[in-house]
């Protein structure tokens, strides 16, 4: 399947490519992509990523990592400027499944690298957490258009990679909060991708109070870039694409401007990933313990959650 994509790729002509074809391309430059799955609509030239934790819905390393391996596997393929015309994904676009979009970081990682002191993993967290803003504010260094739909609860530092999208959108049951503060943490990226967004005092105020903002809040705060109803996200992206296939060089263009217009995004976050890791590793016992109660409360609160789901389950396979 790989070498017809290659051969494809050789004509000058632009060409609709088969779905498996891309796929392929992207996971044979990629490698393993674990917590991920890749769907491709040829007809808007989308590429939907579905982010899908094994364990917990929050943001794994592993997850982080599959991320900026698809977008630098994008980018590798089909970034060159002679390649633009060729490239078959004008528009990434990423969604999650569940009760829960995302529980925010993850807890359980983070307080094995504290009982380990290592510095070095949660950096490298950071770094990659980093590394996917960056390339997703940059629509991959102007390569395509970026975007989210968020159907359910987002928490935390799990808004930041939706968000640091080009454009966000949320179904109108979604809701969105940053309780970092409230137990003595703050999200990696969040400052720079929400001050960009909803300016400085907005963003300062919704990662202080650490309220929960419904997604008409988000919105009015400059948080999205449209509320739609429940279960239409992913058809709101689809005509967003198929709209925006004849602007898409201007689009991008747009975006790639603002972007820089914005402020240098890498070093920003390069420098907040260095102020995450230290703020880490200066936590107290007090407040270990406390993010030990956190990680226990998800892992009841999920139980119960998938418990209630489990007898849905049966009736519809009755």
């Amino acid at each position: 399947m790989f070498h017809s994509f290659a051969s494809v790729m050789d004509v000058a002509a632009p060409a609709v490519l088969d779905r498996c074809d891309v796929i392929d391309a992207i996971r044979h430059k990629a490698g393993f992509l674990p917590e991920t799955q890749l769907s491709y609509e040829p007809e808007i030239k989308t590429l939907w990523v579905t982010i899908r934790p094994e364990l917990k819905p929050v943001f794994t390393l592993q997850l982080l990592d599959s991320l900026v391996k698809i977008q630098n596997a994008i980018a590798a393929l089909w970034g060159a400027p002679e390649q633009y015309h060729r490239a078959p994904v004008r528009f990434l676009a990423f969604r999650g499944t569940g009760p829960f979009f995302t529980l925010g970081g993850d807890l359980d990682f983070y307080l094995d690298c504290l009982a380990k002191n290592d510095r070095a993993a949660l950096a490298e967290y950071a770094r990659l957490s980093s590394a996917g803003a960056v390339m997703n504010a940059s629509g991959l260094n102007g390569l395509v258009v970026t975007l989210s739909t968020i159907h359910a609860k987002a928490i935390g530092g799990g808004i930041d990679a939706p968000r640091s999208c080009n454009v966000m959108i949320a179904e109108e049951q979604a809701s969105f909060v940053y309780p970092e503060i409230k137990f003595n943490h703050f999200p990696i990226t969040a400052v720079a991708i929400l001050s960009r967004r909803m300016g400085p005092r907005a963003a300062e105020e919704m990662l202080l109070s650490g309220e929960e903002m419904s997604a008409q809040e988000f919105l009015a705060a400059g948080g999205l870039e449209a509320v739609v109803p429940t279960g239409t996200g992913e058809a709101w992206i689809r005509k967003y694409a198929s709209d925006s296939l004849p602007v898409h060089a201007a689009k991008t263009a747009l975006f790639s401007a603002f972007n820089r217009r914005a402020g240098d995004l890498k070093e920003e976050l390069e420098h907040l990933g260095q102020i995450w890791t230290d703020c880490m590793l200066r936590l107290n016992p007090s407040a270990i313990s406390k993010l030990q109660r956190i990680a226990q409360t998800q892992d009841r609160m999920l139980a119960r959650v998938y418990q209630r789901s489990v007898p849905t389950i049966q009736r519809l396979g009755a």
